[in-house]
Protein backbone atom coordinates (compact mmCIF):
# COMPACT_ATOMS: atom_id res chain seq x y z
CA UNK A 1 0.00 0.00 0.00
CA UNK A 2 1.44 3.78 -0.54
CA UNK A 3 0.41 7.17 0.20
CA UNK A 4 -1.73 7.15 -3.08
CA UNK A 5 -4.38 5.11 -1.83
CA UNK A 6 -5.59 8.49 0.24
CA UNK A 7 -5.83 10.69 -2.79
CA UNK A 8 -9.53 11.15 -3.29
CA UNK A 9 -11.29 11.37 -6.62
CA UNK A 10 -13.42 14.46 -7.18
CA UNK A 11 -15.96 15.48 -4.35
CA UNK A 12 -19.24 14.55 -5.75
CA UNK A 13 -21.37 16.85 -3.30
CA UNK A 14 -20.71 20.63 -2.05
CA UNK A 15 -21.41 22.13 1.62
CA UNK A 16 -21.42 25.57 2.00
CA UNK A 17 -20.67 25.14 5.64
CA UNK A 18 -21.18 22.97 8.84
CA UNK A 19 -19.39 21.86 11.96
CA UNK A 20 -18.37 18.62 13.09
CA UNK A 21 -17.05 17.70 16.89
CA UNK A 22 -14.74 14.09 17.63
CA UNK A 23 -13.27 13.37 20.80
CA UNK A 24 -9.83 11.22 20.66
CA UNK A 25 -7.87 9.91 23.56
CA UNK A 26 -4.45 10.40 24.18
CA UNK A 27 -2.11 7.14 24.54
CA UNK A 28 0.58 5.27 25.93
CA UNK A 29 3.47 3.01 24.08
CA UNK A 30 4.80 -0.32 25.48
CA UNK A 31 7.63 -0.17 22.89
CA UNK A 32 8.18 3.10 22.09
CA UNK A 33 8.96 4.92 18.73
CA UNK A 34 11.80 7.20 18.85
CA UNK A 35 13.39 8.56 15.87
CA UNK A 36 11.60 8.82 12.24
CA UNK A 37 12.33 9.30 8.96
CA UNK A 38 11.28 12.08 6.35
CA UNK A 39 7.28 12.38 5.77
CA UNK A 40 6.78 10.78 9.81
CA UNK A 41 7.62 7.83 8.67
CA UNK A 42 9.00 5.74 12.04
CA UNK A 43 12.29 3.97 12.50
CA UNK A 44 10.90 1.67 14.45
CA UNK A 45 7.44 -0.58 15.57
CA UNK A 46 5.55 0.33 18.65
CA UNK A 47 2.73 -0.74 20.15
CA UNK A 48 0.68 1.34 22.53
CA UNK A 49 -2.74 1.53 24.76
CA UNK A 50 -4.78 3.37 24.06
CA UNK A 51 -6.39 5.71 27.35
CA UNK A 52 -10.03 6.48 28.04
CA UNK A 53 -10.37 9.90 30.21
CA UNK A 54 -7.02 11.96 28.72
CA UNK A 55 -8.71 12.93 25.68
CA UNK A 56 -9.30 16.39 23.75
CA UNK A 57 -12.47 17.37 22.30
CA UNK A 58 -11.86 19.69 19.26
CA UNK A 59 -15.48 21.08 17.40
CA UNK A 60 -14.18 21.75 13.77
CA UNK A 61 -16.60 24.70 11.89
CA UNK A 62 -16.35 25.42 8.79
CA UNK A 63 -17.38 27.70 5.84
CA UNK A 64 -17.08 28.21 2.51
CA UNK A 65 -14.49 31.23 1.54
CA UNK A 66 -13.44 33.14 -1.79
CA UNK A 67 -10.18 32.92 -1.69
CA UNK A 68 -8.83 29.53 -2.49
CA UNK A 69 -5.75 30.19 -2.65
CA UNK A 70 -4.43 29.88 1.07
CA UNK A 71 -5.39 28.22 4.42
CA UNK A 72 -7.65 29.94 6.59
CA UNK A 73 -8.21 28.75 10.37
CA UNK A 74 -8.42 30.32 13.94
CA UNK A 75 -7.53 28.36 17.07
CA UNK A 76 -8.87 27.88 20.28
CA UNK A 77 -8.08 26.26 23.19
CA UNK A 78 -10.28 26.56 26.18
CA UNK A 79 -12.09 29.35 24.28
CA UNK A 80 -8.49 31.28 24.37
CA UNK A 81 -7.34 32.42 20.73
CA UNK A 82 -3.47 30.78 20.47
CA UNK A 83 -1.83 32.40 17.95
CA UNK A 84 1.14 30.21 19.00
CA UNK A 85 -0.76 27.07 17.37
CA UNK A 86 -1.02 28.13 14.53
CA UNK A 87 2.25 27.64 12.80
CA UNK A 88 2.06 23.60 13.46
CA UNK A 89 -1.57 23.81 12.24
CA UNK A 90 0.03 25.33 9.05
CA UNK A 91 2.23 22.80 8.67
CA UNK A 92 0.00 19.82 8.89
CA UNK A 93 -2.50 21.79 6.58
CA UNK A 94 0.53 21.95 3.99
CA UNK A 95 1.36 18.48 4.31
CA UNK A 96 -2.18 16.56 4.03
CA UNK A 97 -3.81 19.46 1.29
CA UNK A 98 -3.06 16.82 -1.28
CA UNK A 99 -5.11 14.03 0.52
CA UNK A 100 -7.79 16.86 1.53
CA UNK A 101 -8.11 19.10 -1.49
CA UNK A 102 -11.32 20.91 -0.36
CA UNK A 103 -8.97 22.24 2.49
CA UNK A 104 -7.94 25.85 0.93
CA UNK A 105 -11.88 26.06 -0.11
CA UNK A 106 -13.20 26.83 3.93
CA UNK A 107 -12.17 29.08 6.67
CA UNK A 108 -11.87 26.53 9.89
CA UNK A 109 -12.67 27.29 13.47
CA UNK A 110 -10.98 24.91 15.64
CA UNK A 111 -12.03 24.76 19.26
CA UNK A 112 -10.41 22.79 21.40
CA UNK A 113 -10.14 21.61 25.01
CA UNK A 114 -8.04 18.34 26.92
CA UNK A 115 -9.05 16.86 30.01
CA UNK A 116 -5.73 17.00 31.55
CA UNK A 117 -3.05 19.65 31.31
CA UNK A 118 -1.37 21.12 28.03
CA UNK A 119 2.25 20.13 27.61
CA UNK A 120 1.93 18.02 31.23
CA UNK A 121 3.81 15.13 29.08
CA UNK A 122 0.51 13.72 28.47
CA UNK A 123 0.94 13.11 24.13
CA UNK A 124 -1.80 16.10 24.22
CA UNK A 125 -0.27 16.48 20.27
CA UNK A 126 -1.48 12.83 19.93
CA UNK A 127 -4.93 13.38 20.88
CA UNK A 128 -5.30 16.85 19.32
CA UNK A 129 -3.88 15.81 15.66
CA UNK A 130 -6.26 12.62 16.15
CA UNK A 131 -9.15 14.35 16.47
CA UNK A 132 -8.49 17.17 14.08
CA UNK A 133 -7.90 14.47 11.33
CA UNK A 134 -10.92 12.55 12.55
CA UNK A 135 -13.07 15.85 12.20
CA UNK A 136 -11.74 16.42 8.58
CA UNK A 137 -12.64 12.67 7.41
CA UNK A 138 -16.34 13.61 8.64
CA UNK A 139 -15.94 16.30 6.50
CA UNK A 140 -14.63 14.49 3.55
CA UNK A 141 -17.41 12.08 3.80
CA UNK A 142 -19.98 14.51 3.70
CA UNK A 143 -18.39 15.82 0.33
CA UNK A 144 -18.67 12.10 -0.98
CA UNK A 145 -22.34 11.58 -2.02
CA UNK A 146 -21.50 7.85 -2.59
CA UNK A 147 -21.39 7.01 1.31
CA UNK A 148 -20.87 2.72 2.27
CA UNK A 149 -21.19 1.61 5.80
CA UNK A 150 -19.20 -1.53 4.89
CA UNK A 151 -16.33 -2.88 6.29
CA UNK A 152 -14.72 -2.56 3.65
CA UNK A 153 -15.56 1.91 3.73
CA UNK A 154 -14.76 2.06 7.75
CA UNK A 155 -11.66 0.23 7.05
CA UNK A 156 -10.82 3.01 4.63
CA UNK A 157 -12.08 5.37 6.75
CA UNK A 158 -10.20 4.60 10.03
CA UNK A 159 -7.26 4.17 7.93
CA UNK A 160 -6.91 7.68 6.01
CA UNK A 161 -7.39 9.11 9.29
CA UNK A 162 -5.12 7.54 11.10
CA UNK A 163 -2.28 8.33 8.03
CA UNK A 164 -3.58 12.01 8.37
CA UNK A 165 -3.19 12.07 12.18
CA UNK A 166 0.35 10.88 11.46
CA UNK A 167 1.36 13.65 9.26
CA UNK A 168 0.23 15.95 12.18
CA UNK A 169 2.07 14.28 14.95
CA UNK A 170 3.57 10.53 14.45
CA UNK A 171 1.84 8.79 17.90
CA UNK A 172 -1.65 10.50 16.83
CA UNK A 173 -2.21 7.69 14.26
CA UNK A 174 -1.99 5.51 17.14
CA UNK A 175 -4.76 7.45 19.32
CA UNK A 176 -8.13 6.89 16.45
CA UNK A 177 -8.54 3.33 17.55
CA UNK A 178 -8.08 0.45 20.42
CA UNK A 179 -7.49 -1.06 22.94
CA UNK A 180 -4.19 -2.04 21.53
CA UNK A 181 -2.66 -0.22 18.14
CA UNK A 182 0.66 -0.88 16.76
CA UNK A 183 2.40 1.41 14.18
CA UNK A 184 5.06 0.69 11.98
CA UNK A 185 6.03 -2.54 9.97
CA UNK A 186 6.98 -5.68 11.69
CA UNK A 187 7.27 -8.71 10.31
CA UNK A 188 5.67 -10.74 12.71
CA UNK A 189 2.48 -8.52 13.03
CA UNK A 190 -0.01 -9.24 9.92
CA UNK A 191 -1.03 -5.99 8.55
CA UNK A 192 1.61 -3.39 10.32
CA UNK A 193 2.19 -0.77 8.70
CA UNK A 194 4.90 2.74 8.64
CA UNK A 195 1.53 4.54 6.88
CA UNK A 196 -1.11 4.35 9.81
CA UNK A 197 -2.04 2.62 13.01
CA UNK A 198 -3.42 -0.73 13.16
CA UNK A 199 -5.77 -2.61 15.65
CA UNK A 200 -3.49 -5.54 17.43
CA UNK A 201 -4.75 -8.75 15.62
CA UNK A 202 -3.75 -11.03 17.75
CA UNK A 203 -4.94 -12.60 21.07
CA UNK A 204 -4.66 -11.18 24.38
CA UNK A 205 -5.12 -12.33 27.58
CA UNK A 206 -7.88 -11.45 30.18
CA UNK A 207 -4.98 -9.94 32.34
CA UNK A 208 -4.86 -7.03 29.62
CA UNK A 209 -8.07 -6.35 29.89
CA UNK A 210 -9.17 -2.95 31.64
CA UNK A 211 -5.60 -2.58 32.05
CA UNK A 212 -5.25 0.47 34.58
CA UNK A 213 -2.88 3.61 33.59
CA UNK A 214 -2.80 6.31 37.15
CA UNK A 215 -0.83 9.08 35.70
CA UNK A 216 1.68 11.11 38.38
CA UNK A 217 1.78 14.47 37.06
CA UNK A 218 5.17 14.98 38.40
CA UNK A 219 6.12 18.40 36.18
CA UNK A 220 3.12 20.22 34.37
CA UNK A 221 5.57 22.49 32.53
CA UNK A 222 6.69 23.06 28.91
CA UNK A 223 9.39 20.14 28.67
CA UNK A 224 13.26 21.48 28.31
CA UNK A 225 13.44 19.89 24.77
CA UNK A 226 10.74 19.10 22.41
CA UNK A 227 9.71 15.04 21.19
CA UNK A 228 10.47 16.92 17.55
CA UNK A 229 13.90 17.74 18.60
CA UNK A 230 14.71 14.80 20.68
CA UNK A 231 13.86 12.25 17.26
CA UNK A 232 15.83 14.57 15.56
CA UNK A 233 18.79 13.19 17.60
CA UNK A 234 18.63 9.96 16.61
CA UNK A 235 20.23 11.02 13.31
CA UNK A 236 23.35 9.83 13.84
CA UNK A 237 23.23 8.50 17.26
CA UNK A 238 25.91 6.03 18.19
CA UNK A 239 23.43 3.77 19.33
CA UNK A 240 20.26 4.23 17.51
CA UNK A 241 20.49 0.99 14.95
CA UNK A 242 20.50 -1.59 17.98
CA UNK A 243 17.93 0.63 19.59
CA UNK A 244 15.98 -0.02 16.92
CA UNK A 245 16.66 -3.64 16.66
CA UNK A 246 15.81 -3.75 19.99
CA UNK A 247 11.93 -2.34 19.22
CA UNK A 248 11.06 -5.35 17.00
CA UNK A 249 12.78 -7.74 19.09
CA UNK A 250 10.59 -6.67 21.90
CA UNK A 251 7.26 -6.48 19.94
CA UNK A 252 8.12 -9.82 19.46
CA UNK A 253 7.88 -10.98 22.62
CA UNK A 254 4.78 -9.04 23.40
CA UNK A 255 3.10 -11.34 21.13
CA UNK A 256 3.28 -14.83 22.82
CA UNK A 257 3.23 -12.24 26.40
CA UNK A 258 0.29 -11.24 25.25
CA UNK A 259 -1.12 -14.70 24.37
CA UNK A 260 -0.07 -16.43 27.84
CA UNK A 261 -0.72 -13.17 30.33
CA UNK A 262 2.64 -13.25 31.51
CA UNK A 263 2.42 -10.52 33.84
CA UNK A 264 5.96 -10.45 35.31
CA UNK A 265 7.14 -11.04 31.44
CA UNK A 266 5.83 -7.86 30.41
CA UNK A 267 6.73 -5.52 33.34
CA UNK A 268 10.37 -6.64 32.17
CA UNK A 269 9.81 -5.33 28.91
CA UNK A 270 7.63 -2.54 29.24
CA UNK A 271 10.18 -0.95 32.38
CA UNK A 272 12.89 -1.33 29.92
CA UNK A 273 11.69 0.11 27.20
CA UNK A 274 10.99 3.54 29.34
CA UNK A 275 14.57 3.41 30.35
CA UNK A 276 15.99 2.50 27.20
CA UNK A 277 13.69 5.53 25.87
CA UNK A 278 15.52 7.87 28.40
CA UNK A 279 19.20 6.65 27.96
CA UNK A 280 18.69 7.46 24.63
CA UNK A 281 18.13 10.84 25.38
CA UNK A 282 20.66 11.11 27.88
CA UNK A 283 22.99 9.27 25.09
CA UNK A 284 22.31 11.47 21.95
CA UNK A 285 24.25 14.77 21.29
CA UNK A 286 23.42 17.18 22.62
CA UNK A 287 22.48 15.07 25.38
CA UNK A 288 19.49 16.05 27.84
CA UNK A 289 17.63 15.05 30.50
CA UNK A 290 14.11 14.58 31.16
CA UNK A 291 13.55 12.95 34.11
CA UNK A 292 13.72 14.88 37.63
CA UNK A 293 14.42 13.84 40.79
CA UNK A 294 10.72 13.20 41.64
CA UNK A 295 10.37 10.44 38.42
CA UNK A 296 13.23 8.39 40.00
CA UNK A 297 11.84 8.76 43.47
CA UNK A 298 8.49 7.51 42.07
CA UNK A 299 10.15 4.39 40.27
CA UNK A 300 12.55 3.51 43.05
CA UNK A 301 8.90 3.19 45.76
CA UNK A 302 7.86 1.36 43.08
CA UNK A 303 10.21 -1.36 42.51
CA UNK A 304 9.77 -1.14 46.57
CA UNK A 305 6.55 -1.68 46.28
CA UNK A 306 6.20 -4.57 43.96
CA UNK A 307 9.13 -6.72 45.84
CA UNK A 308 7.31 -6.49 48.77
CA UNK A 309 3.87 -7.04 48.14
CA UNK A 310 4.75 -9.26 44.93
CA UNK A 311 2.26 -6.70 42.96
CA UNK A 312 2.27 -6.76 39.46
CA UNK A 313 2.39 -2.80 39.23
CA UNK A 314 4.83 -1.22 36.65
CA UNK A 315 5.69 2.14 35.04
CA UNK A 316 6.40 3.37 32.07
CA UNK A 317 7.45 6.86 30.35
CA UNK A 318 6.52 9.44 27.81
CA UNK A 319 9.57 11.75 26.59
CA UNK A 320 8.94 13.57 30.30
CA UNK A 321 9.55 13.81 33.45
CA UNK A 322 5.58 11.76 34.81
CA UNK A 323 5.24 8.72 35.32
CA UNK A 324 2.71 5.92 33.94
CA UNK A 325 1.81 3.47 36.90
CA UNK A 326 0.43 0.47 35.27
CA UNK A 327 -1.46 -1.90 37.17
CA UNK A 328 -4.17 -5.32 36.32
CA UNK A 329 -7.75 -4.13 37.08
CA UNK A 330 -7.54 -6.98 40.00
CA UNK A 331 -5.41 -4.82 41.79
CA UNK A 332 -6.95 -1.45 41.46
CA UNK A 333 -7.66 -0.89 44.98
CA UNK A 334 -4.48 -1.84 46.92
CA UNK A 335 -2.34 0.25 44.33
CA UNK A 336 -4.27 3.31 44.28
CA UNK A 337 -4.26 3.13 47.92
CA UNK A 338 -0.45 2.87 47.47
CA UNK A 339 0.09 5.90 44.84
CA UNK A 340 -2.32 8.06 47.33
CA UNK A 341 -0.24 6.91 50.45
CA UNK A 342 3.66 6.66 48.96
CA UNK A 343 3.83 8.31 45.47
CA UNK A 344 1.38 11.54 45.67
CA UNK A 345 3.84 13.87 47.64
CA UNK A 346 6.33 13.27 44.41
CA UNK A 347 3.86 14.83 41.65
CA UNK A 348 3.44 18.81 41.57
CA UNK A 349 0.69 19.71 43.84
CA UNK A 350 -0.25 16.46 44.34
CA UNK A 351 -1.74 15.84 41.00
CA UNK A 352 -2.34 12.53 39.16
CA UNK A 353 -5.07 11.51 36.93
CA UNK A 354 -6.19 7.67 37.34
CA UNK A 355 -7.20 6.31 33.97
CA UNK A 356 -7.44 2.81 31.82
CA UNK A 357 -7.16 1.08 28.38
CA UNK A 358 -9.89 2.86 26.38
CA UNK A 359 -11.31 2.12 22.35
CA UNK A 360 -10.32 5.20 20.49
CA UNK A 361 -11.82 7.87 19.09
CA UNK A 362 -15.50 9.25 18.99
CA UNK A 363 -17.65 11.29 17.04
CA UNK A 364 -19.85 13.61 19.05
CA UNK A 365 -21.63 15.40 16.52
CA UNK A 366 -22.46 16.12 13.24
Amino acid sequence: MTEQKFIPKPYSNSKQKGSVTCASPSNIALVKYWGKKEHQIPENPSISFTLDNCKTTTTLSYSKKEDINSFSFDVFLDGVLKEDFKPKIETFFKRIEIYLPFLKEYHFKIETSNTFPHSSGIASSASGMSAMALCLMSIEKELTVIQSDSEESQNYFNQKASFLARLGSGSACRSLEGDLIVWGTHNDIDGSSNLFGTKYPYDVHQNFKNYQDTILLVDKGEKQVSSTVGHGLMHGHPYAERRFMQAHENLSKLISIFKSGDLDAFIKIVESEALTLHAMMMTSMPYFILMKPNTLEIINKIWAYRNQTQSKVSFTLDAGANVHVLYPENEKVAVLEFIKRELVDYCQNGHYICDQIGFGAQLIDN
